[in-house]
This record gives structure tokens, C-alpha cells and sequence, in this order.
């Protein structure tokens, strides 16, 4: 097996922006996704529940799991940023809708965000060549 670093998905573009980060990274048989937070129209989600949020963002990684080759059931580690405390329970209940059987290892975190949204997710995905 060969090492390789490869850009999956190219530069993230908000609102007509380019940042500086990748949507993911795959290195070896690792990918390594950038923290999503739940987008709509090329735009921050500002409104809407925890529930609403988490189940957008999710959606986003699997996207961008997809353009990796990989699956949900591929990631083996997820770090999660709450805007709240009060989150948790309604973020938890969706994340669990997605990770059923065999979830990865997750860290998760009261924070405040740069953007005004509820919810942060990155995650590590495993997928052997």
C-alpha cells in the first residue's frame, strides 16, 4: 500500500468566500474531516432547533464521506462543539439516528462558535485501500 495525501472536496466557500481548509483529507487509508456546521444556500444555519441543525450538518459529512469513498459506518472518531449545554439531549438523540450500531468514539465540548450556529461536528474515518 502506497502513502498518499489526497484533497477531498476541494476548498470550503462561504458566502462567496474561499477559506483556507480542505472539506476533508485523506491520508493513507485515514480521512480526515474538517468541522462541519449545518449550511443551507452556501450560508451559515442561524436558525432553526439543535435537532434541525445536527440532522443538516450530519448530512453535510455524509456528503463529503461519500466523495471520499467512505460511509457512516466508516468514521471511527467524532469531536462535537455545542453551542449549549441544553443541546446535548436533542443533538444526542439525532446523532444516534446515524451512528445505530457500533458508534465511533466522540469527544464533545460547550463552546462558543465564530459563526452563530448551535452545533460543530468533525470526524476521522478508517478506509483501507
Amino acid at each position: 500500500m502506497k502513502s498518499r495525501k489526497e484533497i477531498i472536496g476541494g476548498s470550503l466557500v462561504i458566502g462567496g468566500r474561499r477559506l483556507s481548509l480542505s472539506r476533508a483529507v485523506r491520508a493513507g487509508d485515514l480521512v480526515f474531516l474538517t468541522g462541519q456546521v449545518p449550511m443551507r444556500d452556501g450560508a451559515p444555519m442561524t436558525t432553526g432547533t439543535i435537532e434541525e441543525q445536527t440532522r443538516v450538518t450530519i448530512e453535510l459529512i455524509g456528503e463529503t464521506l461519500k466523495e471520499a469513498g467512505c460511509t457512516f459506518s466508516d468514521v471511527v472518531k467524532s469531536m462535537v462543539w455545542l453551542k449549549s449545554r441544553d443541546d446535548f439531549p436533542g443533538f444526542n438523540a439525532v446523532y444516534g439516528e446515524y451512528f445505530p450500531d457500533g458508534p465511533p468514539a466522540r469527544s464533545a465540548l460547550v463552546s462558543d462558535f465564530l459563526v452563530d450556529v448551535r452545533v460543530e461536528i468533525e470526524c476521522i474515518a478508517y478506509k483501507p485501500d
